[in-house]
């Protein structure tokens, strides 16, 4: 689960990591209003999605006077913001955060993730700060520095000294480092983080460590653990169709193809997108119904797939382990009774009762294609969406 930045900084603050003073607002008198609150000015206006590159879209402005902050807040409330990481369709901004700005004397990157090749935490950092790490990472890799973080000892102080230095911290700002540093950590593990981004981590010229940007991603499993974090989710920021997914428990993310993709298991999943892409075809999205998934999930994960109008075909992919292939065909003839099926349809079985679930299909009346494996099921869901375009 994502949150907006103002809401990483809400968490940031409580455990005593120092951001800039601010307020989120909804609405033009209430940035200026909050503007004056903070106290003397330049302040920042930042345009709230859930998408990096906000600056480059004009999503982030400076103001001098408190007219100025409300100007800014007209023109950003509503718009649609296009970064690079919303697509050209873009977001549409629904609040602002105002802020107190800082005199910028150099920029950090910061951010700790699970790294799944270690099995831990691990603290990447880089003093090329301010500027896309991917860039940073494809152009100069020996700017960007890792520290793994051993589990059971926790971000051990010498390790956060270390990468102070390596960031070309002065001994003032060292001793604000490491505290910083380590509370940082805390909060990771302790609300149950799968991802966080500082970036920039700015030196002031007054000399202090302040974290003037940051993104918080959490683990879904651990949600129930954090009832307050879980309150913090916007739907207006995630697509219709995720969101749907999630109340049945379904794994789906929309992708820009046109072959829609119902599978059980994420690995097979993975595969199924791989071999439609081998056979020239592109994926609308990525669907794992799961192991135990019931005739309802089934029914509702297709009528999810046929909701997206750029869907021009299905491939239904199962292996019957847990999953029963008859429990997957009586979900497809379900939903498409409800539904409708007017775009090509592909169905691959194979496991436990693949006998009853093909039986169930050719019984069923609609216009179904059958493939006994994965190479043959993908070339004729490809085929048949490229015949028909």
């Amino acid at each position: 689960m994502n949150i907006h930045e103002y809401q990483a900084k809400e968490i940031l603050r409580k455990y005593a990591v120092p951001v800039p003073d601010g307020h989120v607002v909804y609405n033009s008198n209430s940035a200026r209003d909050w503007a004056k609150r903070l106290g003397e000015g330049p302040w920042i206006v930042k345009a709230q999605i859930h998408a990096g590159g906000r600056g480059k879209g004009g999503g982030v402005k400076l103001a001098r006077t408190p007219d100025e902050v409300k100007r800014l807040a007209v023109e950003m409330i509503g718009m649609t913001l296009v970064t690079h990481q919303t697509g050209p369709e873009g977001k549409t901004v629904k609040r602002v955060l105002v802020e107190k700005a800082c005199n910028i004397e150099k920029e950090y990157y910061l951010s700790f993730l699970v790294d799944r090749g270690t099995s831990q935490v691990t603290l990447m950092a880089s003093a090329a700060g301010g500027m896309d790490i991917e860039e940073v990472a494809a152009n100069t890799p020996e700017q960007i520095f890792f520290e793994s973080i051993d589990p059971l000892i926790g971000l051990a102080p010498f390790q956060a000294r270390k990468v102070a230095f390596k960031l070309g911290l002065g001994a003032a700002q060292v001793k604000q480092a490491v505290p910083l540093l380590m509370n940082i950590y805390k909060m990771f593990v302790e609300e149950d983080c799968s991802l966080l981004e500082i970036n920039p981590l700015v030196l002031t010229k007054e000399g202090n460590l302040l974290c003037i940007d940051a993104k918080l991603n959490f683990d879904d499993n651990a949600l129930f653990r954090h009832r307050v974090i879980r309150d913090m989710r916007d739907y207006d920021e995630e697509d219709p169709n995720e969101i749907e997914a999630s109340q049945y428990d379904l794994s789906y993310i929309a992708l820009d193809g046109n072959i829609g993709c119902l599978v059980n298991g994420a690995g097979l999943a993975m595969a199924t997108m791989d071999i439609i892409k081998h056979y020239g075809g592109e994926p609308a999205n990525f669907l794992d119904v799961g192991g135990g998934a019931t005739i309802e999930r089934v029914t509702e994960a297709f009528k999810i797939i046929l909701s997206d109008a750029k869907v021009k075909g299905i491939l239904v992919n199962i292996f019957g382990g847990i999953m029963k292939c008859d429990i997957i065909a009586t979900g497809v003839i379900e939903a498409a009774k409800q539904v409708g099926v007017k775009v090509p349809l592909v169905v691959r079985l194979e496991g436990t009762n693949v006998a009853k679930g093909k039986k169930l299909l050719a019984e069923s009346g609609l216009n179904i294609v059958s493939a006994d494996g994965m190479t043959e099921a993908a070339e004729k869901i490809v085929k048949a969406v490229q015949a028909a375009a």
